[in-house]
């Protein structure tokens, strides 16, 4: 099961080289010899990029680096060793902590659906309720998404953190150890969330109405303060974009190429791609003031060690290049 799932989530990072555009000019030429290289979970942003072939053509040269969490995202993040990388709101946060260069440049919209608290089909436990006294495992680690949904989740059932244990682990070694009944419950994200639902997972609380739902891209400060590298991840960010609006306008043929490209079961690929964050933009003012109330919400609830100003952290200029 264990080797099954890594092949399916494609654990090992995974890279590809696009070709480069004619040069016409010392900026074409500076951007030809310019390599981005483009931080990826579980292989969703690459699928979304490959289905909708927009990097095609692309001026520059580009490598994916895929990772099964944002943690170790964001860690190769801080080593200078991934200039792109998208997450959710909270691990966004929590990044920011250990690197203070990291700017937010681009904002996906999708659904609080798309993670939750899952247990065994079997399972004695009905209710959020139910958690107290148990361990819940959380992936992948302090400051995740699922962890942020777990203690909305808990509050809203009349439950403090102090009632559960909660161990962090990250998603691969979750979804084994899930499947082979090691793990009771565990909160999650997708795709390792869709494709449990799918196996037939039964889902305690997802986090529609506790998430926001929003996705951010951040971009490393070392990329941004590189004119070329920075003129390369704007038009990345576009190219993203477009490929959000024909996901958007194409879900069962996302969906069918998803399914492949990541070695999803199909029905998980509709499911993980119809509430999955496609809808993109450079980030703006709402966007920040948005991601303000979760900062401010994870630092009075202790997930975050103190208080973050998202604008800061964000680059609402990257369009302008």
């Amino acid at each position: 099961m264990r080797r099954r799932t890594l092949k399916l989530l494609g654990a090992v990072p995974a890279l590809a080289v696009a070709g480069i555009a004619p040069s016409g000019g010392a900026h074409a030429a500076g951007l030809a010899s310019t390599t981005l290289v483009l931080g990826d979970q579980a292989g969703g942003t690459r699928a979304l990029a490959e289905a909708a072939k927009v990097l095609d053509g692309a001026p520059y040269a580009f490598r994916w680096a895929n990772f099964q969490g944002a943690a170790p995202l964001f860690e190769a993040q801080r080593a200078g060793a991934v200039d792109l990388a998208p997450a959710g709101d909270l691990p966004v946060l929590a990044a920011a902590l250990g690197d203070p260069t990291l700017k937010i440049v681009a904002t996906r919209v999708g659904s609080g659906a798309q993670l939750g608290i899952l247990v065994a089909p079997d399972s004695k436990i009905r209710s959020v309720a139910d958690l107290k006294g148990r361990t819940v495992f959380v992936s992948s680690a302090r400051g995740s998404i699922s962890q942020f949904q777990l203690y909305g989740a808990l509050a809203e059932a009349g439950l403090s953190r102090e009632d559960v244990t909660v161990r962090f682990i990250l998603p691969v070694d979750a979804f084994a150890a899930f499947a082979s009944g090691s793990i009771e419950t565990w909160a999650t994200f997708d795709p390792y969330y869709g494709i449990a639902v799918q196996r037939g997972a039964r889902i305690l609380r997802d986090g529609t109405g506790i998430n926001s739902g929003l996705g951010f891209i951040t971009a490393s400060g070392a990329a941004l303060t590189d004119a070329l590298k920075r003129a390369a991840i704007a038009d990345v960010l576009l190219r993203f974009q477009r490929a959000g609006d024909w996901a958007l306008a194409n879900p069962d043929a996302y969906a069918q190429i998803y399914a492949t490209l990541t070695r999803s079961p199909l029905d998980a690929a509709r499911l993980i791609t119809r509430r999955a964050s496609l809808k993109q933009h450079f980030v703006n003012d709402a966007d920040i003031a948005a991601l303000q109330k979760v900062a401010d919400s994870a630092n009075r609830d202790a997930i975050l060690p103190r208080r973050i100003d998202v604008r800061a952290i964000s680059d609402t200029h990257i369009a302008n290049v």
